[in-house]
């Protein structure tokens, strides 16, 4: 689908999360590595993706009430690209700020729920997952497409995460220094590519939406 030239870009930017591949790694080294970690990025999955289903049918139901809903999608592309220009900006000047890591005594049950919690304390951070979603509705795709579409991204999203419980599976505890040091480079790639992408991601939202607004067609 032609609409994956636009998520692709976004997906790269969105994967950048140091905080939640930290704790994968901490989950990786209890007593259960690979059955706890793969519970947390589920736990991480499907609370993503159940934020992303409020968030378009939230976003859905505003372009509906206003009855424009193309000029609504590029309003709103518009104000997400100032957003990442913005949140460019405050990381360029303050690099990414990772919270501590707190060790508590992980369950299967506990590591879903922590999953989850990181999903949603960073959501109102998560400018490119709006930038997805704002997307996948300007794509004027009926529901289940929409829904299986945004699905798809998710999946795509926890991806890259599953190397670690698939490394720890592998390797057993030989995968810790691994872990470790592909952590560390993570933390200090976003701090060098995040401001970098989000910044040009923002200018290609603000571009498309200047182009619908000047001319009445979008660019993509």
């Amino acid at each position: 689908m032609e609409i994956w030239a636009v998520l692709f870009p976004i997906l790269l930017t969105d994967v950048m999360n140091p905080v939640l591949f930290a704790f994968l790694v901490y989950a990786a080294g209890t007593e259960r590595p690979v059955t706890l970690s793969t519970s947390m990025l589920l736990g991480h999955t499907a609370a993503y993706f159940s934020a992303g289903l409020v968030l378009a049918s939230f976003l859905e139901s505003i372009t509906a009430y206003l009855a424009e809903p193309r000029l609504l999608d590029f309003v709103l592309e518009a104000l997400i690209g100032l957003a990442l220009l913005w949140l460019a900006f405050r990381l360029r000047k303050s690099g990414t700020d990772h919270p501590e890591e707190k060790e508590p005594r992980l369950t299967i049950a506990s590591a879903f729920g922590y999953g989850a919690v990181i999903n949603f304390i960073g959501i109102p951070f998560a400018v490119p997952y709006f930038a997805a979603i704002d997307q996948i509705l300007k794509a004027d795709l009926n529901t289940a497409q929409a829904v299986g579409l945004l699905l798809a991204y998710n999946l795509a999203y926890a991806l890259p995460f599953a190397t670690v419980p698939v490394l720890t599976a592998i390797l057993g505890a030989r995968a810790r220094p691994l872990l470790a040091k592909i952590n560390a480079f993570m933390e200090r790639i976003s701090d060098f590519l995040m401001p970098l992408v989000l910044g040009l991601l923002g200018l290609v939202l603000l571009a498309d939406a200047a182009a619908y607004f000047l001319r009445g067609s979008s660019l993509f």
